[in-house]
């Protein structure tokens, strides 16, 4: 079942649909061994870029884990399932020149377990992430993944990372990047848009192999206890919760672009059959990342073998699954006329005496 699970990814091959995405659980030497030993199909860096106020963001990080009823639990793998994290990030702490050689020397591992890895530059400057980009290319990594829709832009410092969310600017950024390298370029995109089709459109036309749907939203969450925001401000938000948001994006982009065209799911996936869901509504690989800074390396090998289950149990290879729910989708207008369907789900006293019998 193993070649059953490969997947094309804009030009590139994965082993399997499995991406374990960027976070603080791959900044170290150790974190990225561990990704990669896991069996994903690809491992994306700690992202990078030239600002060193993006590097400082990271000493004032702070993360926090809320069960359903939005109290704080311990940080670690025995938070309930139904969990949400608040996050203040920053990016990789090394310099570039450090970051990139951390890049080749796990470049190398990658390869041997038939791992793809990439790294991420989240962009503050445009020429400057130019540079960078050839320096990548020029390393030998084989794919760059270039992060215009962090949650942050608003409330970091000026200039530090980007959020950006208008199509013209993005395809700019995007002909800038790819242009100036020959190594496909990944685009993560912002979910803080009702454009993000929109967005997708103009990075694919510009020159994107594919595209990362979509970035975590900013989310402000009040503290009744103590009458403030938890940890201090508007922070990264995330959680089980996004899926559908994530898969709505995913259908509505795969209908305008085509079904030729390559994409990538994330925010909202927490196992291997949240990546079966994400691919049916039209993902080519899904990336799973606060789920595994959660929980542990080891959740990146229990969702491989969870989706490999799902797909023996269906006889499907994975290339199968993308897009059928997606392609499935009807408008409301062309759903069948039922018989007030509604009535059975309306609370017992908002119904009619008559009714009384029907809602119940």
């Amino acid at each position: 079942m193993t070649d059953a699970l490969s997947v094309p990814v804009g030009g590139i091959r994965l082993k399997n649909p499995m991406i374990a995405a960027p976070g603080e659980h791959l900044i170290e030497d150790a974190g990225l061994a561990a990704a990669i030993a896991s069996g994903a199909g690809a491992v994306v860096m700690k992202s990078t870029n030239e600002s060193q106020a993006a590097k400082r963001q990271l000493l004032q990080a702070e993360y926090a884990v809320l069960d359903p009823d939005w109290r704080p639990v311990p940080w670690g793998p025995d938070a309930p399932a139904a969990a949400t994290v608040l996050s203040r990030s920053g990016l990789h702490p090394l310099a570039f020149e450090a970051w990139l050689d951390q890049a080749v020397r796990h470049d190398r591992l990658a390869r041997a377990a038939d791992c793809l890895l990439v790294p991420s530059l989240v962009l503050a400057d445009l020429d400057a992430a130019t540079g960078l980009a050839r320096q990548i290319a020029q390393a030998g990594l084989q794919v760059l993944e270039l992060n215009i829709g962090t949650p942050y832009a608003s409330q970091a410092a000026r200039g530090a990372v980007s959020t950006e969310l208008d199509p013209a600017r993005v395809g700019q950024i995007v002909r800038a990047v790819a242009s100036a390298v020959t190594i496909p370029v990944w685009v993560k995109l912002s979910g803080q848009s009702e454009r993000v089709t929109a967005l997708a459109a103009a990075a694919t036309g510009a020159g994107a192999a594919t595209v990362v749907i979509a970035g975590r939203a900013l989310g402000l969450l009040p503290d009744l206890q103590a009458m403030a925001p938890h940890l201090g401000t508007s922070c990264g938000i995330g959680g089980f919760w996004n899926l559908p948001l994530t898969c709505h994006w995913l259908a509505e982009t795969r209908a305008v672009l085509g079904p030729d065209q390559p994409l990538i799911g994330i925010n909202g996936a927490t196992n291997g059959h949240d990546v079966a869901r994400m691919m049916l509504a039209g993902a080519s690989a899904v990336g799973l990342s606060s789920a595994v800074m959660l929980r542990g390396h080891g959740l990146l090998t229990e969702a491989v073998e969870s989706l490999a289950a799902y797909c023996r149990d269906k006889d499907v290879t994975a290339p199968d699954l993308v897009g059928r729910a997606a392609d499935a989708r009807r408008r409301f207008a062309d759903m069948p006329v039922l018989d007030e369907v509604w009535r059975h789900h309306i609370p017992a006293q908002a119904a009619r005496p008559t009714d009384q019998g029907r809602t119940t």
